[in-house]
């Protein structure tokens, strides 16, 4: 029998590697980066095109390469970071492994050309999958050149896994912007397609993040400083009125490394206990210095998740510092939670509706939100006598009970329930949360939120398809400033958002204008509703498509809260909506909307048998 096991050629293990450290075109961008700052570069320019997919080229003025270590780059884990095991406990560079570039090499079409301080010329060398296809001495300036193209272009599948180009190349921005901050010292430069994304100059720390994000530093964040035995923690945190309803600025960095780190995030965001809602995200970016020896940098391939040896300890300091700063640069506002915009015209008040506010029920999708007016708010009111025996009128057995099965979404017994319903004056509400309606052989409770997420998710996917929804001018059109990243999600997903009756347009760098909204929406924030679009765009990871992403994103962005007391009238119309639905028993994220008991099953919670 012959033997089996056999070593993979170099080109199949480099596509191997490339799977783990390669993901998309903005792991070159990381890795081609890191490389540059190693270099002891000063100035680093990017230029991509199609999000990277076609064309990455990074210029840097760094120390350059000699024509052997332009040869040996290539080769899977030749590095000039460490040279024996202990060195990856002190690592104090960016990379070390000596896996990138081959691993790049072996999944695209690849361009180099550098050029050392002391030599008369440079070196030039095309790679193509691994292979050598081309070296010679060219004229050339003191650092290097890398150009990607063509990624995965050998490798179809993985090609075919990456997203539009609008996601790739926002990914690309998070990608750059990580190290931007962290290498203020440096001046850096971005192009996407031609147009001019960043221009940052070298300086300090304060003034990349004001170049970043186009912040005023004493009006939007507070400075962090403190030293301790165990770390040092410095930078900036943002002032709680400035939180934002979107992820995507927030970082924290050990030893000038990105990082992510959910659990000293839960400690910068618990220091804003009771100044910010939970919707909302503070602004942060802090820099921790730490002895090397004290963590582990190569627990994951992209090097963005490091293992602290006391990481209680480490959390402990960060909560105090950003409380520190909290209490000691800002007085803490007087906080009243932004009024939610919503597709319905809630109103915040307390009270209970009057029966004169009530519009009188409309059957149709396309009306039956008017008939939620003013009817937020919580009633204190203890319950009466009445109200206990419509209780138990619900749960008192009738001479007929039906044996049906489990809820189906069958037309016919649709049908049959919704008329049961209808002819059923038992309808009530439990705790502003829950809606109970007696049927012919039990009852049904139902999700009030999650039941008119469904109404508004199927009504928006039909206003997508038909466009029906219209736009109401503003008097005053409102200014939106996103960062890079978020722009250009925006722009992507804005022929999407005008179907459903905003007229946003594009101002100017990182500005859009809100000109109208749809005509039903109650808006108050329109910078925080476009957050919260994005946010929750950019938390689905589903593979449908933008329509269908938006509807969700909307649905719940306008759907009647937990809380919401609903009269008689809205509860009928939210139930004869939800039965219209072609799919009642789900929300959009797919949590059940509606639950059904018969009298079985109340008689057996009792363990009591019907006669």
């Amino acid at each position: 029998m012959s033997d089996i096991i056999k070593l993979l050629p170099d080109h199949v293990a480099n596509q191997i590697a490339a799977g783990e450290v390669i993901q998309r075109p903005a792991s070159v961008v990381k890795e081609l980066l890191e490389n540059s700052i190693d270099a002891g570069s000063t100035d680093i320019q990017l230029i991509v095109r199609d999000g990277g997919k076609t064309y990455i080229q990074i210029i840097d003025n760094g120390k350059g390469m000699s024509l052997t270590d332009a040869r040996m780059c290539w080769e899977r884990h030749a590095t000039s970071k460490i040279e024996a095991a202990e060195d990856i406990y002190t690592i104090k560079t960016m990379g070390f492994r000596g896996e990138a570039l081959a691993s790049i090499a072996s999944v695209s079409q690849v361009e180099l050309k550098t050029k050392k301080a002391d030599d008369s010329l440079g070196t030039l060398i095309l790679i193509e999958a691994s292979e050598v296809k081309k070296q010679e001495a060219i004229s050339f300036q003191q650092g290097t050149s890398i150009t990607v193209k063509n990624l995965f272009f050998n490798i179809p599948a993985r090609r075919n896994f990456l997203k539009s180009n609008p996601v790739e190349s926002r990914h690309i921005i998070d990608e750059f912007t990580r190290i931007a901050l962290a290498n203020p010292q440096i001046a850096m430069s971005l192009f996407n397609n031609e147009d001019e994304v960043f221009i940052l100059k070298s300086g300090n720390h304060q003034q990349r993040i004001c170049d970043l994000f186009g912040v005023k530093t004493d009006e939007h964040i507070l400075p962090v400083d403190e030293q301790t035995t165990i770390i040092n923690v410095h930078g900036f945190i943002g002032k709680p009125e400035f939180s934002k309803k979107s992820r995507g600025e927030q970082f924290f960095f050990v030893n000038k490394r990105f990082i992510k780190d959910a659990y000293l995030n839960h400690a910068v965001v618990n220091s804003y206990e009771n100044l910010i809602t939970k919707e909302q995200y503070p602004f942060y970016v802090l820099y921790i210095d730490i002895d090397p020896a004290q963590i582990d940098v190569n627990i994951h391939p992209t090097k963005t998740e490091i293992k602290f040896e006391d990481e209680r300890s480490i959390y402990q300091i960060i909560r105090a510092v950003t409380k520190k700063s909290l209490g000691q640069y800002h007085h803490v506002p007087n906080f009243e939670p932004a009024s939610e915009d919503t597709f319905l015209n809630l109103s915040k008040t307390s009270n209970p509706p009057s029966d004169e506010r009530i519009s009188s029920p409309r059957s149709g999708s396309s009306n039956w939100q008017n008939t939620f007016v003013n009817s937020s708010g919580v009633d204190n009111k203890p319950a009466t006598k009445n109200d206990w025996q419509q209780l138990f009128d619900v749960m008192k057995p009738k001479d007929t009970v039906g044996t049906m099965s489990s809820f189906e979404r069958k037309n016919e017994e649709k049908i049959s329930l919704i008329e049961t319903i209808q002819q059923s004056k038992n309808i009530f509400q439990i705790h502003h949360t829950f809606i109970v309606s007696q049927i012919k052989n039990g009852i049904i409770l139902v999700d009030q939120q999650k039941a008119h997420e469904r109404i508004l998710y199927e009504k928006y996917l039909e206003a997508l398809d038909r466009k029906t929804i219209s736009s109401q001018q503003k008097l005053f059109p409102k200014t939106v400033t996103l960062n890079s990243s978020d722009e250009i999600l925006l722009k992507d997903i804005l022929p999407e958002i005008r179907l459903l009756g905003f007229d946003i347009n594009e101002l100017g760098k990182n500005t859009f204008v809100v000109n109208g909204v749809p005509a039903e929406l109650n808006h108050h924030d329109e910078q925080g509703l476009v957050e919260y679009i994005l946010e929750n765009y950019k938390q689905q990871t589903s593979q449908t498509d933008k329509k269908e992403k938006i509807a969700r994103t909307l649905s719940k962005r306008a759907s009647v809260k937990i809380g919401t007391k609903l009269n008689d009238e809205e509860m009928s119309v939210l139930m004869d909506e939800l039965f219209a639905c072609k799919i009642p028993d789900y929300s959009p994220d797919g949590n059940t909307c509606i639950i059904k008991l018969n009298m079985e099953d109340l008689f057996g919670m009792f363990e009591k048998k019907i006669k």
